[in-house]
């Protein structure tokens, strides 16, 4: 049977870190009985040139109808005097809420090769192994648009609003990923200030109620982000709403070592996710061959393992990136400057992933 990805590249770095993922998935699947096809279309800034719109309807067509979607990364100062209905993050923001993707898991989890990476401690950081849950279509993000108020517009308004049903669907998804690990969750919010923190403690407290086996934390998110960085070994499944998991899923990134090994997943409730990294398009390196592919490799990992249930290969393609940072190979944004290192650009880290790959495929 053939499963159909559709491939959003991008801006940016975006089409480069697609192009690698995808000769990567074509080579773990290569020996495999399912057959993919991959459909690209445009995204974010790359729409607005063609069709001026950042999501074209022809884009949201093709992801309706396909298995997962892989996209690269959308924005860049080409077109920051866009309008904000014409920013190409509207197209991110837009493809999330129409296909219903209202969970983002973040793996964090320390490579032992980039451990020296990171600017923590290595004692707080070599035993790092979480997720953490963001809800992804409500908040801030998406409420009542933003307006400016007063004689002169001296005063702005941003709308906070959650139902209790969204909070009840991404904090469901959260019990049913610790139920797979080591059945702990920790949920963030704000509940001292705000009411919808309020409201997302009480539906976190009544979940936990069908989860029994569950060990269920209250973390404040300044509280949070002191202790992510300073002892993030305890932590295991992290949920929280949209604006405080897009700050502590960045600020995480420090434990990795870089954003370029930050993969990610948004699901909903049935197999069909959209997968992408966790970096920017970082325009100002397009095109050089000095984009980090890897965590759009991880995130085409968590494709085959979220939405189209292939954990081998998924494990084969994660145990690939680990053996050959273990072997020494960096990209320039993981360089440190240590003797064993080698320097290699986007095109050749992919090939050595992919030689990996092939060599745990004939083994």
């Amino acid at each position: 049977m053939t499963k159909t990805i559709t491939v959003l590249p991008g801006d940016g770095i975006g089409p480069e870190v697609t192009g690698s993922a995808v000769r990567v998935l074509g080579s773990v699947l290569d020996k495999s009985r399912n057959k993919i096809r991959f459909v690209e279309k445009k995204i974010g800034g790359a729409a607005i040139d063609a069709y001026g719109t950042p999501l074209p309807q022809d884009t949201i067509d093709q992801c309706k109808q396909c298995d997962a979607i892989l996209l690269g990364a959308v924005g860049g100062p080409k077109w920051n005097q866009q309008s904000m209905k014409l920013r190409p993050e509207q197209g991110l923001l837009g493809i999330r809420k129409t296909m219903g993707l209202f969970a983002n898991l973040r793996p964090v989890k320390a490579f032992q090769a980039l451990i020296h990476s990171s600017p923590i401690k290595r004692s707080f950081v070599e035993n790092v192994d979480l997720v953490i849950v963001r809800e992804l279509t409500g908040g801030l993000y998406f409420g009542r648009p933003s307006e400016r108020r007063g004689t002169n517009k001296e005063q702005v308004v941003d709308t906070l609003a959650y139902s209790q049903f969204e909070i009840e669907r991404v904090v469901e998804k959260a019990f049913q990923l610790a139920m797979k690990r080591r059945k702990k969750l920790t949920s963030i919010d704000k509940a001292n200030v705000l009411e919808s923190s309020r409201m997302w403690r009480e539906v976190v407290n009544e979940t936990a109620k069908c989860y029994p086996e569950v060990e269920v934390y209250h973390q404040l998110v300044d509280s949070m982000a002191m202790q992510l960085i300073t002892n993030p070994a305890q932590f295991d499944v992290l949920v929280t709403e949209n604006m405080f998991g897009d700050i502590l899923s960045d600020e995480a990134s420090v434990i990795t070592g870089s954003l370029g090994m930050m993969p990610s997943a948004s699901l909903r409730s049935d197999k069909v996710g959209l997968y992408e990294p966790a970096h920017g398009s970082a325009p100002d390196i397009a095109g050089q061959g000095k984009a980090n592919p890897l965590a759009t490799i991880l995130s085409a990992a968590l494709l085959l393992r979220y939405s189209l249930d292939m954990e081998q290969e998924a494990a084969r393609i994660e145990e690939a990136v680990r053996d050959v940072l273990n072997q020494g190979y960096r990209t320039c944004d993981l360089q440190t400057g240590q003797q064993d290192e080698k320097v290699l650009n986007t095109e050749e880290m992919t090939d050595r992933v992919i030689n990996e790959i092939n060599k745990a495929t004939i083994a």
